[in-house]
């Protein structure tokens, strides 16, 4: 099987084509950090308008460079959700139609759901079942996975997720957006010890731990999970930089998955602000 994605869930805008057998062909992103800096953060309109400008483009060049046509295809996948309902809607429609002109199932794939696999593109994959800790902008999750499409959310921040955090702090300090990579920066020289915090990874009894999401590529986050998990027994896995923030290629997993498990969705456009993880059907193994 090979398939097209589409992801729009918020300020990057990305195409990839994935295949069951040979693997990642390509994968296109463009990012919009200039185009929402003068104004401090994500501008939802101004998103919207430049996921229109620059989606098909990047489709082109993803077909392209995967040495692939639509022929070649046997699904579509897009980002339904959750993000920027309008950033949503410009990857849905698109795909939704691509995929009807072509004659090709389609899949709205959760975002969530996209981070969470995203670490099965490496060479040595996590194994099933294991605990994922999803840190992003808009999200900050601890999660108990027993397969694709079978989680359990344990715990999850109360107000901020850590990205958002982040950006709010930098902002609040003068920092240029976007603020997590300078406070990072800026933290690498802090005082190490100062604040305690609570700790709890240990209740599930799970020795395998997945991090991903765009806080993820914090590389002191990494070091330190890395040594607090390995001083229990603990194996972590992460995706590769690249794939730790938004992109398609993880989208393109996402869909393959559910696509081959026959799950495919109706020629309604879906997006959704807000989809509870819990709510995705398992997919059987």
């Amino acid at each position: 099987m090979r398939v097209l994605a589409i992801e729009s869930s918020c300020d990057e805008s990305a195409a990839a084509v994935l295949d069951a057998q040979a693997g990642l062909l390509a994968h296109e992103l463009f990012s919009q950090v200039e185009l929402h800096r003068a104004h401090g953060g994500v501008v939802p309109e101004l998103a919207s308008r430049d996921h229109v400008r620059r989606l098909l483009p990047l489709v082109e060049r993803a077909l392209e460079r995967a040495d692939t046509t639509p022929r070649d295809l046997h699904g579509v996948a897009y980002t339904a959700g959750p993000g920027l309902i309008g950033a949503l809607l410009t990857g849905a429609a698109l795909a939704r139609s691509l995929a009807y002109a072509w004659g090709l199932p389609a899949i709205g794939v959760h975002h969530l759901e996209g981070h969470l696999l995203a670490p099965l593109l490496e060479p040595e994959p996590p194994p099933f079942p294991h605990l994922a800790l999803l840190v992003s902008g808009g999200h900050t999750l601890l999660i108990e996975v027993a397969r694709i499409g079978s989680y359990r959310v344990l715990g999850a921040s109360r107000d901020d997720a850590a990205g958002e955090a982040f950006d709010k702090t930098a902002k609040l300090l003068g920092l240029p957006y976007p603020g997590g990579p300078q406070l990072a920066q800026i933290a690498a020289g802090g005082k190490a010890g100062v604040f305690s915090f609570p700790r709890a990874l240990e209740y599930t009894g799970l020795r395998v731990l997945v991090v991903s999401g765009g806080v993820s590529a914090n590389r002191l986050l990494r070091e330190r999970l890395s040594e607090a998990a390995g001083s229990i027994g603990t194996r972590v896995y992460y995706p590769r930089i690249e794939f730790s923030t938004d992109n398609a290629a993880m989208i393109a997993l996402a869909g393959l998955k559910r696509l081959e498990a026959g799950q495919h969705d109706d020629l309604a456009i879906q997006a959704r602000a807000q989809w509870p993880l819990e709510s995705l059907p398992a997919v059987a193994t």
